[in-house]
């Protein structure tokens, strides 16, 4: 992965939130405070101003800058998720240009910030698969949607949709529909052949 190939996944992800914006809103509302879409699309349109802005050279810089935005910008648990999933793929990026290592650093210091697991309905259920997926030469967009999609049918065990217990049931979790659209915008940057 390029520098400028890096540069153009997180802009394709910006456009992505920021045209589905209301709906990952939407889907937040029934689940979780309802501000999943506005909190995305302020942090990721922060994160390309300051990477047009400070214009990083590397992957590493890259990476570790979106990382900080996105900490410092998004509000919610998704901030420190997204901030700590750019952290781990940071770290990785400075050992290795495999994107298969970089993506597994960055789920890693999800599942340390969150502690969640796989079946738990949350961006966990679209990471894990989509590097299963991509480990095996087999990732499409349409996989990556039906990864999100799928935690429609599962009970949340974890953040705030816990709370509502069996009522999670018949909603997609927003954080796994952010994510789908990371990996939609990976597919389509071509960071993977």
């Amino acid at each position: 992965m390029t520098n400028e190939m890096l540069k153009k996944w997180l802009q394709l992800f910006t456009d992505k939130v920021a045209a589905n914006k209301q709906y990952l809103s939407d889907l937040d509302t029934p689940i979780g405070d309802g501000d999943h879409g506005a909190n995305m699309a302020r942090g990721t349109s922060e994160m390309m101003k300051a990477i047009s802005e400070k214009n990083p050279e590397t992957v590493t810089d890259t990476l570790k800058l979106s990382a900080m935005t996105l900490i410092s910008k998004v509000g919610g648990a998704s901030g420190p998720l997204y901030g700590s999933a750019f952290m781990g793929m940071t770290k990785a990026s400075m050992k290795s240009e495999d994107i298969v290592e970089i993506l597994e650093a960055g789920l890693a210091d999800i599942q340390k910030r969150g502690k969640a697991e796989v079946g738990e309905k949350t961006m966990v259920d679209v990471w894990s698969p989509t590097i299963e997926a991509l480990k095996n030469n087999e990732l499409t967009i349409e996989k990556v949607q039906s990864f999100a999609e799928n935690t429609k049918d599962i009970k949340a065990t974890k953040g705030r949709a816990s709370y509502l217990g069996d009522r999670s049931i018949g909603h997609i979790d927003p954080g796994a529909m952010s994510s789908s659209y990371l990996f939609e915008a990976m597919i389509e940057a071509g960071v993977i052949n």
